[in-house]
């Protein structure tokens, strides 16, 4: 089992932006990325949350795919509608930008939709959709991403992972959000196999023969040599419904791309002809629905409510206790976790600490005091 420290949202999110800072970030900027990557550490989403700070977002600052300065230019708008270029600035930003943008609209028409282009990573997509549960709206957000997923009977990378992801409040606790890809499994995962020397579930993963891969190791070699690719969500063929996914993801594309003219598919890949790491282009969609243009919001969370409700309480599998709703799991990684902290395993720790001396950052982890008073 690997070996976890716990450090908690508050010195996570101060050290995120202190490094974004530092790599050139604006403040106001480089506080808005921290606030969405802690929100994934906080949901027990730990593939997209702080383990991404160095690899996935500076790594890229210093190799030039990612801009620190972030232009949002408005191409076109109308009183419901609007689509954005990022100009390659920060997802994050962007992505905050243009989710207020609809929830705006529709606080004034009911509904509000915006559309972008030359964006990058933008962090969980449920971070979108918690925005517009907390103004009492439905959210409908999705991005495309670099290739990494086979088409139905194809066994070539063309379309991202392409979460589509969907929210709304209800009268309990937490709103109900669903956000996952639409491959059934993520590189991320895969890693975490490799890391604990298991084989995969069958299915995940295709070779260029179009049979499965179960060796995590295999996989993962393939898929940055292009000899695997991720299977859409119900696996290889049609057996379990493969085409859903594919269906799906494609959904996903269309409306990350071709409603802003933007870059679709292999354009994706962050890599030019020559092998060079390139921008990554990627293009993002975002739905507010004021309820209220409806229903009485009240109304809308109750029965909304009484259905969550209802299902948890249907009759469970033999040897199951328990039935969730989307965003429960989430809910209650974040009440634990606001006892604990966030669990860090070495690899994470180490790329923490890496930042902070190439930037020479004046900070302490809590877990560095813990070595110290133990010692």
């Amino acid at each position: 089992m690997e070996e976890v420290v716990y450090e908690s949202f508050e010195q996570l999110e101060a050290f995120m932006t202190l490094g974004f800072k530092a790599a050139g970030v604006p403040l106001d900027e480089a506080e808005t990325c921290a606030r969405v990557l802690i929100e994934s550490d906080k949901r027990g989403i730990d593939s997209h949350g702080v383990g991404r700070f160095k690899p996935i977002y500076i790594d890229r600052i210093n190799n030039g795919t990612l801009l620190t300065e972030t232009d949002i230019e408005v191409i076109k708008e109308t009183k419901t509608t609007a689509v954005l270029d990022g100009h390659d600035g920060l997802g994050h930003v962007i992505g905050v930008k243009a989710m207020s943008l609809a929830i705006d609209k529709a606080t004034k028409y009911g509904l509000g939709m915006v559309a972008v282009r030359n964006s990058t990573h933008y962090g969980i997509a449920g971070y979108y959709a918690l925005m517009a549960a907390k103004k009492n709206m439905i959210c409908f957000t999705g991005t495309n991403a670099r290739p990494s997923i086979a088409p139905t009977f194809g066994v070539e990378s063309m379309l991202g992972t392409n979460p589509l992801t969907i929210g709304f409040p209800t009268d309990e606790a937490f709103p109900f959000v669903i956000d996952c890809a639409t491959s059934i499994s993520q590189r991320g995962k895969i890693e975490h196999y490799a890391r604990i020397g298991k084989k995969m579930p069958n299915g995940w993963v295709v070779n260029q023969e179009g049979q499965a891969v179960r060796d995590p190791e295999k996989a993962l070699s393939g898929l940055s040599n292009g000899t695997c690719a991720l299977t859409p969500l119900g696996g290889i063929g049609e057996e379990l419904g493969g085409y859903k996914g594919y269906g799906y993801a494609t959904v996903v594309e269309v409306l990350s791309a071709a409603l802003q003219s933007g870059m679709f598919l292999q354009k994706l890949s962050g890599v030019s002809e020559s092998g060079a790491p390139q921008r990554y282009h990627l293009g993002h969609f975002f739905l507010a629905i004021d309820i209220k243009a409806f229903t009485e919001t009240d109304d809308f969370k109750k029965i909304t409510g009484d259905i969550l409700r209802s299902l948890r309480a249907s009759k469970k599998a033999e040897g199951e206790d328990r039935i969730y709703t989307a965003g429960e799991k989430e809910y209650l990684a974040y009440l634990e976790r606001l006892e604990t902290g966030v669990p860090l395993n070495k690899v994470v720790r180490e790329s923490l600490v890496s930042v902070r001396e190439a930037y020479q950052i004046d900070f302490e982890f809590s877990w560095e005091k813990k070595t110290c008073q133990n010692s």
